[in-house]
């Protein structure tokens, strides 16, 4: 393979982006290493809805049979959500499965490198990967935060995953110049809960501004992503102190079994389902959904920002 890289696009994605509607980018490691059939395929055409819903279009990346895809149709989105051996793929490995004709589920680093090819400036996601917990015997730190870096695409979130070590994780994203703003409140989420206990950075209360910020960091240029922290809605948070308790004991395990690297995440995610007794799985799919349709707010208003600049 080479030249550029092709991706493959929707009808749908393809008619919005040439007609510059707004299209929010959406992972694919979700359908395939979030949930089991059939609860992660309908998950994942409930996020796809709620984006149309607010007046966007999805583009959920994925690779299958080594072609990049920005759009899937219902039918792939079923096939994916039941294929197994499908690999996790990041900055590392997604050049790979292209070249050797693989499957493979984006992450955050490699649906961020992907939106960004196909002209994609948002993208919805549960939480963002960060500095593991233990790292500095580990050195387990996740590629998110150097995407997050160098690639700019607005990646909405509810927070670093509860499981890594957030304050470490906030001050290497400080450290690489990655503005994170808390969405209408003063604290820094954690996923599951509202509140981690920090300060976020930056606050700001509606999409319009966040566009406008946006824009203003493109005038400036030479600009990577931007953390957008969208706290999970209230009627569905999981306590902080009850969740710290269940990572603990999840650690435990881990540590016990000897997980190690990629397998690190998936397998705490399934564990502390375990400990709530499926809870965590119901408050991972209303902030995804929360997720979702901020970053349609914002991909409209951010639209609507950049025309008015061009004038």
């Amino acid at each position: 393979m080479t030249g550029s890289i092709k991706i493959e696009v929707t009808a749908e994605v393809a008619d919005a982006l040439a007609a510059g509607r707004p299209v929010v980018a959406l992972e694919s490691t979700i359908i395939t290493h979030g949930m089991p059939w059939p609860g992660n395929r309908d998950m994942a055409l409930k996020v796809e809805a709620a984006i149309r819903s607010e007046g966007a279009v999805p583009a959920t990346i994925a690779v299958i049979d080594g072609r990049l895809h920005a759009g899937l149709d219902e039918p792939t989105i079923s096939t994916l959500a039941q294929a197994t051996g499908v690999m996790k793929l990041s900055r590392a490995d997604l050049a790979f499965a292209l070249a050797e004709g693989r499957t493979g589920a984006t992450t955050v680093a490699a649906t961020m490198m992907a939106a960004e090819l196909a002209g994609i400036s948002v993208f919805a996601t549960g939480g963002i990967g960060g500095v593991h917990q233990g790292a500095s015997d580990s050195f387990d730190i996740s590629a998110d935060l150097d995407e997050l870096a160098r690639t700019p695409v607005i990646v909405v979130c509810a927070g670093a995953k509860a499981i890594l070590d957030i304050p470490k994780t906030m001050e290497a994203l400080e450290t690489r110049g990655v503005p994170v703003v808390a969405f209408g409140q003063d604290a820094m989420p954690a996923f599951w809960s509202r509140d981690s206990g920090l300060t976020a950075p930056l606050r700001l209360d509606d999409a319009a501004s966040i566009a406008r910020f946006e824009a203003t960091r493109r005038a400036l240029g030479g600009h990577g992503g931007m953390l957008v922290a969208n706290p999970v809605p209230v009627e569905d948070e999981i306590a902080a102190d009850e969740m710290k308790r269940h990572i603990a004991a999840a650690l435990e395990t881990a540590k016990a079994e000897g997980i190690e690297g990629k397998a690190v995440t998936p397998f705490l995610l399934g564990e502390i389902l375990n400990l709530t007794n499926g809870e965590s799985l119901k408050t991972n799919i209303s902030l995804v959904l929360n997720n979702a349709r901020l970053a349609a707010r914002i991909a409209k208003a951010l639209g609507s920002e950049l025309a008015a600049g061009a004038k």
